[in-house]
């Protein structure tokens, strides 16, 4: 991928060029189904998403955004992280709501639907203790958004933040443990 490229369209987009959209699709596309692809690995096997509509809805979403001074592809990545994270939640949201009697279905109970149910709370619980740091560590929740849920890498992630690659696993390292405690104490 020509980085330089994606860089000076999305610099193009952010300046109102909205053109600049049907160059940039061609050369990040592969990279978000890559990610979209990553994060459906991590979900229940009965999952509605497929990786291109995750893509789809995300970049919907992104190239939608008018007040986002775009600074580099893993800045553009970092956002589209977010993006994803945010529409599984809300189907994880959605489904918790349904097997409460949202719609009525008679279902059998089997492993395959307990373990979708927990792989939906898991993610909704993640999203709340990443809320909550968000809250106390901006910058941490950022990182493990980034890292995490964005797939970028070290630098990347420093680049994206403009923080140093030391700074970035001193905070990776204190999210993930502050993290891990949330999610053991409400297990």
């Amino acid at each position: 991928m020509d980085t330089h490229r994606v860089t000076d369209l999305l610099v193009e987009l952010s300046n109102g060029n909205e053109a600049a959209v049907d160059d940039l699709l061609p050369l990040i596309y592969g990279e978000l189904k890559r990610l979209a692809a990553s994060y459906l690995r991590r979900e229940r096997s009965d999952h509605t998403l497929q990786p291109t509509a995750l893509v789809n809805e995300a970049y919907i979403k992104l190239v939608d955004i008018k007040q986002v001074s775009w600074q580099n592809r893993a800045h553009f990545i970092g956002v589209a992280a977010n993006q994803m994270r945010r529409i599984l939640v809300d189907h994880a949201r959605q489904h918790n709501a349904l097997k409460r009697g949202g719609e009525f279905h008679i279902l059998t109970l089997n492993e395959e639907i307990d373990k979708a149910d927990e792989q939906s709370a898991e993610l909704v619980a993640l999203d709340d203790a990443l809320t909550e740091l968000a809250k106390m560590d901006p910058v941490k929740a950022k990182i493990v958004e980034l890292r995490y849920f964005g797939g970028l890498t070290t630098e990347e992630t420093a680049e994206v933040l403009g923080v140093s690659a030391i700074t970035v696993k001193r905070h990776w390292k204190m999210a993930k443990a502050w993290l891990y405690g949330q999610l053991t104490k409400t297990a």
